[in-house]
């Protein structure tokens, strides 16, 4: 539905919102703020007691403040609607017009298309091939889901390869060869990391590095970039 939109109607939708949303702060409703900060606050306590009972019960009371007070904001509400009409629409479009699935073969001398190995992708896990494959680097964006990346069945460049993920809800796993050098620059809101022999059990708003001893002088070698708003990293050999 979305692929048919241009660039231009997406920012569009996006501007609109935030004016609303602006808008709906400055006059409308002063204190969503307030609604934010305070479902924002038990959020944080019931994370960090979250082994309690009590914990468990602060961070769904704040985790279900924060969803109604969200869902009640003005701006939502417009992209809701602006979703379902634009669903409503691409429905009866279809109906009218099958979408034709044309074959567009382009032949360059100098460049060559393949499809990526890893895709983006909003919703679901996504994992590399059990079976041998080409090396391209990594350079996508998820939504809710898993990642995983197994270099183990694929031939590194001479010169450096790169993985940069950015990601929302979900884990990261990379599988690395054994004779294969390691650069990792980790964020995350919340999670926690495991590289190799180091461990950091909890992060919160945190970067973590982490960089093999000789992987300056040794190759082949990866350089590692993740950026997650809830997950966990794993980088281990294989």
């Amino acid at each position: 539905m979305f692929k048919h939109m241009s660039t231009n109607t997406i920012n569009t939708i996006l501007i609109i919102g935030v004016v609303l949303l602006v808008l709906e702060v400055t006059f409308f409703n002063g204190g969503l703020i307030f609604s934010l900060l305070f479902s924002s606050i038990f959020l944080y306590i019931g994370k960090k007691k979250y082994r309690k009972l009590s914990g468990k019960v602060v961070f769904w009371i704040g985790l279900l403040s924060l969803v109604l007070t969200i869902l009640n904001m003005i701006a939502v509400r417009f992209l809701i609607i602006v979703v379902l009409v634009l669903f409503v629409r691409h429905y009866f479009r279809s109906k009218k017009e099958p979408e034709q699935i044309e074959l567009d073969v382009q032949v360059d001398d100098f460049a060559e298309s393949e499809e990526p190995f890893v895709k983006q992708k909003f919703f679901g896990d996504e994992m590399t091939a059990k079976t041998s494959y080409k090396w391209q680097d990594v350079n996508v964006h998820g939504g809710f889901g898993d990642r995983m990346i197994d270099l183990s069945h694929t031939v590194l460049p001479d010169d450096e390869a790169v993985i940069s993920i950015r990601h929302l809800v979900g884990n990261v796993q990379v599988y690395v060869p054994y004779e294969v050098e390691v650069a990792v620059n980790h964020s995350a809101i919340l999670g926690r990391a495991a590289i190799f022999q180091y461990r950091k059990t909890k992060l919160f708003n945190q970067t973590v590095s982490y960089r093999t001893p000789d992987y300056m002088t040794n190759k082949p070698r990866v350089k590692i970039i993740t950026s997650i708003v809830s997950g966990d990293l794993e980088v281990k050999r294989i």
